[in-house]
């Protein structure tokens, strides 16, 4: 049967070396580093063994922002940067529950990028008890770079690869991806228990500490290493 309206266009992010990679679902994974969990009052878990269960969450995949022009969003007066390591999924999972350690067969590549959020938003829907969709779930919320084939990063090589992010030439966010709590095996494995992952998925990692608020006319430079860099440039929205 035809379509009723005009299919949208599939969101792609550009791979190093050429070629797109077309985006299905975004995945995020939230509390991921000790330091950040403690600057939004939530509590640490004492050891590996009693982390529980990671928090996860959603963005569509049309929030995917590839050419560096973010607009600020309406309906917030602080929207806050949260950089973080990007995992592109390029093969689908078997059904059922992934074992951790066949997690790395499904990876494509990995980049950096940054989970936006409209902070004033989420806080209020917290001290509700409401779902916080709409303070993470809007448009242009996730901008990426260029993704990292993974045959050109060992995943062996990622714990010491270091995550940073400047606003105007000023640190903002500096851990090295050895601070995170899962690690990507795990939270593949842990996904895999709740969506069947699929290729053109992406993962969004989780962030360190010193989350702060950006302004119209900020630009941001985030890094993963020398391997991955991802720019853009706040502007005020256009009406």
């Amino acid at each position: 049967m035809d379509d009723v309206i005009q299919a949208p266009a599939t969101p792609r992010v550009r791979v190093l070396g050429g070629g797109r990679f077309p985006v299905r679902r975004i995945y995020c994974v939230g509390r991921n580093f000790a330091d950040h969990a403690r600057e939004m009052g939530a509590d640490v878990p004492a050891s590996r063994e009693a982390r529980g269960r990671p928090v996860f969450f959603m963005k569509p995949a049309d929030a995917v922002v590839t050419d560096g022009d973010v607009p600020y969003p309406s309906a917030t007066s602080d929207l806050h940067h949260e950089v973080e390591l990007v995992v592109a999924i390029g093969r689908d999972a078997p059904p059922g529950p992934l074992a951790v350690d066949a997690a790395a067969a499904l990876v494509y590549g990995y980049g950096v990028g940054l989970d936006l959020t409209r902070r004033d938003l989420q806080a209020e829907a917290k001290a509700k008890g409401l779902p916080w969709d709409i303070a993470k779930g809007f448009d242009a919320s996730a901008p990426v770079g260029e993704l990292v084939p993974a045959g050109m990063l060992p995943a062996a090589a990622l714990p010491a690869l270091e995550l940073s992010l400047t606003v105007n030439g000023e640190l903002r966010q500096c851990a090295p991806l050895s601070q995170l709590i899962w690690n990507v095996d795990e939270i593949l494995h842990e996904l895999s228990m709740l969506y069947r992952l699929r290729a053109g998925d992406l993962v969004f990692m989780g962030t360190p500490a010193g989350v702060a608020a950006l302004s119209p006319g900020d630009h941001c430079v985030a890094t993963l290493g020398d391997i991955a860099r991802m720019e853009c440039g706040i502007h005020p929205a256009r009406v």
